[in-house]
């Protein structure tokens, strides 16, 4: 109950900064150097350097990162929630980095490693190659799957992105190129409407 009248009391736009006010622990292994504007983090896997609003404060007390917002604004709530899970993301990247893997369903449909890059044959009349960005790796296996990784969230997300805008998944047919774990609703095609 005196939670609820908590929630009731504090001013519009109060819960869009839960996660802002959640300390950031820093593993072993891992240094976080603040300065203005940014912060460097330096782990096992390599160094991201991760930009934030000047309106932020970023500071370090007991082996964790903390960030405050300068005022109660909606603009500063937005600001503190967003800070803190990209400097979060920097640490987890540095630690354990992030990989994203992408399927291809259809038949004939395969994947080829060439160099860095991999080549996609995904029924065009001409294979599709691409080239990963600096910091993000691609790996395949066999000759369905496909395993980006990286330190870096935003990039793994964006070359993975990539992969999947050359053949996304077919609403009406099991074809295409899907995130692993990507659940897809397939509708029924005109033939299957007609005998229903």
């Amino acid at each position: 109950m005196s939670g609820s009248t908590i929630d009731r009391e504090q001013p519009e736009g109060r819960t869009l900064s839960r996660i802002g006010r959640k300390p950031i622990p820093i593993p072993s292994g891992v240094e976080v150097e603040v300065r203005y504007g940014g912060v460097t983090v330096k782990g096992p896997l390599g160094t991201l350097e991760q930009d934030y609003h000047p309106e932020v404060s970023v500071k370090l007390e007991d082996g964790q990162v903390l960030v405050e917002r300068m005022s109660e604004r909606k603009f500063h709530h937005s600001l503190h929630g967003l800070t803190r899970s990209l400097i979060a993301n920097a640490i987890v990247g540095v630690t354990d980095g992030y990989t994203k893997t992408l399927e291809l369903m259809g038949v004939g449909y395969r994947v080829q490693q060439s160099g860095d890059g991999i080549v996609l044959n995904v029924g065009y009349s001409h294979p599709v190659e691409i080239m990963p960005r600096p910091g993000v790796t691609m790996e395949v296996e066999g000759n369905n799957r496909v395993h980006v990784r990286g330190i870096d969230k935003q990039k793994v997300g964006e070359v993975a992105a990539q992969v999947r805008k050359v053949r996304p998944p077919n609403a009406y047919k099991e074809k295409g190129i899907r995130y692993q774990g990507e659940v897809l609703h397939f509708k029924p095609g005109k033939a299957a409407a007609r005998k229903a």
